[in-house]
């Protein structure tokens, strides 16, 4: 026996790459992937995140498609996907378990130096744009003072005081930026 009585300890967890295509002109930020994401090494993979279901319909993409298809479906739409926290200690999937002290973010002044084009940043819900603005804004606010920002409700099935008509109509303020236009190729590669 060991005799340590000390309680356990969640370890780190570790967000994924970005979803980038080569010319993204909207940047969609969560916060940090949940457990079933985690699990499936997918964005949004848990089977009642609204996530997939609203992309499927803004992009009028096949509701059979499957995640290698959505993601290229985002990425042909110039739209990349991220999350602000790199990595984090969090027991479970609710945003509300971060600890804060644990909190890594990933590197966004490379990947706005890499890809130019970006003129929108999307929130997917309060902590993706409370953790930006707290831990990346004041790094790159010069940098970012032209690209809009705004804040979508979440599409976690955590944020149920919104029905999912209700969260499509307000992820509708993503309209004008779902049609690629040419800009500055970021050296992507395509999503697989």
């Amino acid at each position: 026996m060991s005799g340590d009585t000390r309680p356990h300890q969640p370890s780190a967890r570790k967000a994924f790459p970005p979803i980038l295509g080569p010319r993204p002109q909207l940047l969609i930020l969560g916060s940090m992937p949940g457990e079933a994401s985690l699990r499936l090494a997918q964005y949004y993979g848990h089977p009642r995140n609204a996530f997939w279901p609203i992309m499927t319909a803004l992009l009028a993409l096949p509701a059979d498609a499957d995640y290698a298809r959505r993601a290229r479906g985002l990425t042909d739409n110039g739209i990349a996907l991220w999350d602000v926290i790199a990595s984090c200690v969090r027991p479970g999937s609710l945003d509300s378990d971060i600890r804060a002290d644990s909190v890594q973010v990933n590197d966004f002044a490379a990947l706005f130096e890499r890809c130019p084009g970006i003129g929108c940043i999307a929130f997917n819900g309060a902590t993706a744009e409370r953790e930006f603005r707290r831990r990346v804004l004041p790094g790159l606010a010069e940098r970012l003072d032209a690209v809009q920002r705004l804040r979508l409700p979440s599409t976690s099935p955590a944020h149920a005081g919104l029905s999912f008509a209700a969260k499509l109509d307000a992820w509708r303020a993503l309209d004008p930026w779902l049609r690629p236009q040419p800009g500055p190729d970021c050296g992507a590669r395509r999503a697989e």
